[in-house]
């Protein structure tokens, strides 16, 4: 089982097709089983909450948090297969991933779309398929893409509100917002587990 969570890990990380998992794992079809099995139970999903929980408790934390950040963030994706779009502001051709995350910078949730997505459309999404992990959410920080329709439809159907923090208009380029930066791809410290 070792093997098959290595090689489930392998092409996760790397990004690769399952047919072209190394000959040192078991065969590909048997590690895309296992995969596909626990993401239809929802395995890796109660495998995530579980080690997020710890990591939040260790920090002296709750395990379900009360506050989080929702950002979105447009990535090129090759011309083959997968979801696509074209983010005007941006100028990217791809998909585009929008996060919740806790003020540690932890994932709660996630939603990839086509990079033509409106923010407030992939929050609403994201928003909507909310589980059991983000129970306790009372306020979620936004940038202001997430104003309008979207604020009033959180105070109509969510228990917690979104708050827009804005740039001030007199700076120019990027500038760190208070509270809103923790949304971010970082690397995961090394576990142990590959």
């Amino acid at each position: 089982m070792r093997l098959v969570i290595n090689g489930i890990l392998y092409v996760t990380v790397g990004g690769i097709q399952w047919r072209m998992l190394p000959k040192e794992f078991p065969k590909w079809q048997s590690v895309y089983t296992y995969f596909r099995d626990g993401r239809k139970d929802g395995l890796w999903q109660r495998m995530h909450d579980t080690l997020r929980a710890k990591v939040r408790h260790r920090a002296g934390r709750h395990k379900h948090p009360t506050a989080g950040c929702l950002d979105s963030q447009s990535v090129k994706t090759t011309s083959f297969g997968g979801i696509r779009g074209y983010d005007a502001g941006k100028k990217i051709n791809g998909s585009k991933r929008h996060l919740l995350v806790d003020t540690m910078g932890l994932l709660l949730a996630l939603v990839v779309t086509a990079a033509s997505v409106q923010d407030r459309d992939g929050g609403r999404l994201l928003l909507s398929r909310l589980g059991g992990a983000c129970k306790k959410l009372r306020l979620i920080w936004v940038d202001g893409g997430y104003r309008g329709q979207l604020l009033e439809w959180v105070a109509g159907h969510c228990r917690f509100q979104l708050q827009v923090v804005l740039r001030a208009d007199d700076r120019k380029g990027f500038v760190a917002l208070p509270k809103r930066w923790v949304v971010a791809p970082k690397r995961a410290p090394d576990s142990g587990l590959a």
